[in-house]
């Protein structure tokens, strides 16, 4: 369980693991590179940038008009 709760009071939280650690899949590139900027734990770090490229870079293409 996440930060000594109990199974009694604990609210489910969608964006941690049972263990209270963050998951990655969910976040956009953009906030992955804010929690890469407040992340201050190397491995945390190491898991952040693993993610982030595995994401395709999305280009913007300018259109022909």
């Amino acid at each position: 369980m996440a930060a000594g709760q109990n199974q009694r009071n604990r609210k489910n939280d969608p964006m941690l693991t049972k263990t209270g650690k963050p998951r990655l899949g969910p976040l956009n590139v953009e906030q992955l590179n804010k929690l890469l900027e407040a992340s201050n734990k190397p491995k945390q770090k190491d898991k952040i940038r693993r993610e982030i490229s595995r994401r395709p870079m999305l280009v913007a293409v300018p259109s022909e008009t």
